[in-house]
C-alpha cells in the first residue's frame, strides 16, 4: 500500500505540519509505508505555468498518481485552503484521484473555520474523482499549542481522532503483505522517502 502524505503550507514549520507528522506516526505505527511531498519545495515557476516538462514538478504529480492513499495537510486563511494547494490541485487531471482514499488534515485559528473542509476542499477533491474520504481531522490554534521549547505540541483529543483515521485508512486498504518498518525507495526531492517524523519537520 501506498500513502503520499501532502503539506500544503507554504511555512518551514507550521501547525499544519505538526498535525501530519503526528498522522503520519500513527500511519507508522499501523506499519504502512508513507512518502512526503512538500509543496513549498516545488520550483515556483515551473509550478505557476504548469510547466509539466520540469522534472520535479512531473516527480510531484508522479507520485500522487501512484499513491493508493492520499493524505493532505493545509492551514485555512480566511475560510480556504491554502493557495499553494489550490495551485497543485489544478495541475493534476480531471480523474486524478480516482480509485484513491483522502485524508483532509486542516488547522485554522478558530473552530469557525471548521467546515472550510466540507464545503471548500473535498468537494474539488471529489471532483479530481475521490469518493472514499477517511474522516477529517480539523485543529484550532488552541490544539496545537507551543510548548516552551518553541515547539508544537499536539493536543491528547486531535491525536485520538488522528489514530482512528489512520486505523481507519489500513481498513479501507489493508496490506497485501506484512511490513514491519516504513521503508520506500528514494524518491526526488521534494518527495521524500519515510521516516518517522519529529513533529516539526515537516
Amino acid at each position: 500500500m501506498s500513502v503520499l502524505l501532502i503539506a500544503a503550507s507554504p511555512s518551514l514549520h507550521s501547525r499544519s505540519g505538526a498535525l501530519l507528522g503526528a498522522a503520519a506516526e500513527r500511519l507508522h505505527h499501523h506499519g504502512l509505508p508513507t512518502r512526503t511531498l512538500k509543496l513549498r519545495d516545488l520550483p515556483a515557476q515551473p509550478l505557476l505555468h504548469a510547466d509539466f516538462d520540469d522534472a520535479t514538478l512531473r516527480a510531484a504529480l508522479g507520485a500522487v498518481a501512484e499513491a493508493q492513499t492520499v493524505v493532505i495537510a493545509t492551514p485555512i486563511y480566511k475560510a480556504a485552503y491554502s493557495g499553494l494547494l489550490k495551485i497543485f490541485l489544478d495541475l493534476l487531471p480531471q480523474d486524478g484521484l480516482a480509485g484513491k482514499s483522502i485524508w483532509t488534515l486542516a488547522t485554522g485559528g478558530s473552530l469557525a473555520h471548521l467546515l472550510a473542509l466540507d464545503y471548500g476542499l473535498l468537494p474539488v477533491l471529489s471532483a479530481l474523482g475521490a469518493r472514499s474520504h477517511i474522516d477529517g481531522v480539523y485543529a484550532a490554534d488552541a490544539h496545537i499549542a507551543k510548548n516552551p521549547a518553541g515547539d508544537y505540541q499536539v493536543a491528547d483529543d486531535i491525536l485520538r481522532r488522528l489514530s482512528t483515521g489512520a486505523a481507519q485508512v489500513l481498513d479501507r486498504n489493508p496490506r497485501s503483505t506484512p511490513v514491519t518498518s516504513p521503508v520506500t525507495s528514494p524518491v526526488t526531492s521534494p518527495v521524500t522517502s519515510p521516516v518517522t517524523p519529529p513533529a516539526l519537520v515537516l
